[in-house]
């Protein structure tokens, strides 16, 4: 640690590549990078995504180098004209290249083995920095380098997602590590479906000022809401206060956390049913099957999960639901009784142990002052005749409503099986 409190080594990361900064391409490189900082207690203070242009790097680099004492780039390192990273550090810091006559004679042999010319572009790769520590890269052409220069520590790696990780693991982060101390930094992710970010925070607003002086963040996710916890400090001790934090957060929220980090709720689903023995049927209209597709997308549904049946139309509400001609015509189809009868309907065709309904309207056409653009009505009834209707009106557009919809018909089977549980 510094004398101002803050800690010795802070990061920024700096994404080079124009195309992320137009709408198809995302820079995941930064998450991954972060989550391995954190591991080992530096905080990242800054991320940033530039082009593919020399001035633009060389002040980028020059702004971050203010705040931080490592500087992570990623990409920019091919061989095509727009790969410009290299020069543009060498010049951003008063560095020589210099081409590498054996590294260039060792890229040349690697496309002979494959029985492939070399371009001529490629060997520009072989223009390195000069004075900075090469790290090979066993994936690709395009080596990274490792600088120092007035107390700044540049890190310069490839675009490539595995070839970067593969550097970082086995020729960054230990050497990080040895640094870093004993001290690191932990996060824990707490799950929540069926509730507002609103109605969350009032619930556990009281555990958040007991643990105030930890870093604590509700963040809104699609048909989830998230608590991230954090912590830093010797590994025990930040796992064992990482520990008590879940559980006073449990002690509020108790069933409604349905998962933990990467868990998803459909996962958390499949182990409660496959943890009973219990079976499950879909009934989707205005979903088109994206409630199957989620249960569906964990490895080994099909221990618990029957089938589905969509059914958009009337007629194949009645004829594979057995929804009823009154139902239909007096409630319609988007309606409380149609989820019923769906639900009712799919437990009886697959001869399921639950089964749950969704009917709505999921835009952006179709909505009345009755029933308006949003609203989904969901169904759950089990091998007993027991069931539950519940009606939620979503916003956003028509992909948001569907996957709201999904998720909270998944959540809904989820709290019917934590209370068969009870």
């Amino acid at each position: 640690m510094t004398r101002d409190g803050q800690p010795a080594l802070r990061a920024a990361i700096v994404a080079i590549g124009n195309e992320m900064l137009g709408p198809l391409r995302q820079d995941t490189n930064s998450l991954w990078i972060t989550t391995r900082l954190e591991e080992l207690g530096i905080p990242v203070v800054r991320k940033s995504i530039v082009a593919d242009d020399p001035d633009a790097i060389g002040r980028e680099l020059s702004f971050v180098a203010t705040n931080a004492a490592l500087v992570f780039t990623t990409g920019g390192l091919g061989p095509t004209a727009d790969d410009v990273t290299v020069p543009a550090v060498a010049r951003a810091l008063g560095l020589a290249l210099s081409r590498n006559e054996p590294y260039l004679a060792s890229m040349r042999e690697r496309f002979a083995r494959r029985g492939i010319r070399m371009p001529t572009v490629n060997e520009k790769q072989a223009d390195f920095l000069v004075g900075a520590r090469v790290l090979e890269n066993p994936r690709g052409t395009a080596p990274g380098f490792w600088i120092e220069q007035d107390g700044v520590e540049y890190i310069v790696l490839p675009g490539v997602p595995s070839e970067m990780r593969e550097i970082m693991a086995d020729r960054v982060l230990p050497k990080l590590k040895e640094r870093a101390g004993q001290a690191v930094s932990r996060r824990r992710v707490l799950r929540i479906s069926g509730m507002g970010e609103s109605a969350v925070e009032e619930l556990v607003s009281a555990v958040y000022e007991k643990w105030k002086e930890d870093p604590i963040t509700i963040l809104a996710a699609p048909g989830e809401v998230q608590l991230h916890l954090k912590t830093a400090g010797l590994a025990e001790e930040a796992e064992r206060r990482l520990d008590a934090m879940e559980a006073d957060f449990r002690a509020a929220l108790g069933a409604r956390i349905f998962g933990r980090d990467e868990e998803e709720l459909a996962a958390s689903l499949g182990r409660l049913l496959r943890g009973s023995g219990r079976t499950l049927a879909v009934a989707e209209s205005c979903t088109g099957g994206m409630v199957s597709a989620l249960v569906t997308d964990i490895p080994g549904s099909s221990d618990y999960f029957l089938g589905s049946v969509v059914p958009y139309a009337n007629s194949a509400k009645r004829d594979l639901l057995d929804v009823s001609e009154e139902t239909l015509r007096v409630h319609g189809a988007v309606s409380e009784e149609a989820a019923r009868d769906m639900a009712r309907g799919a437990r009886a065709r697959f001869d399921a142990d639950l089964a749950v309904a969704v009917t709505g309207i999921a835009g952006p056409d179709g909505g009345t002052p009755e029933k308006p653009v949003g609203r989904v009505f969901f169904a759950v009834e089990d091998r007993d005749g027991r069931s539950i209707a519940k009606r939620r009106d979503f916003i956003g557009d028509r992909p948001a409503v569907r996957r709201s919809a999904s998720l909270y018909a998944l959540e809904l089977v989820r709290r019917w099986q934590e209370r068969l549980e009870e």
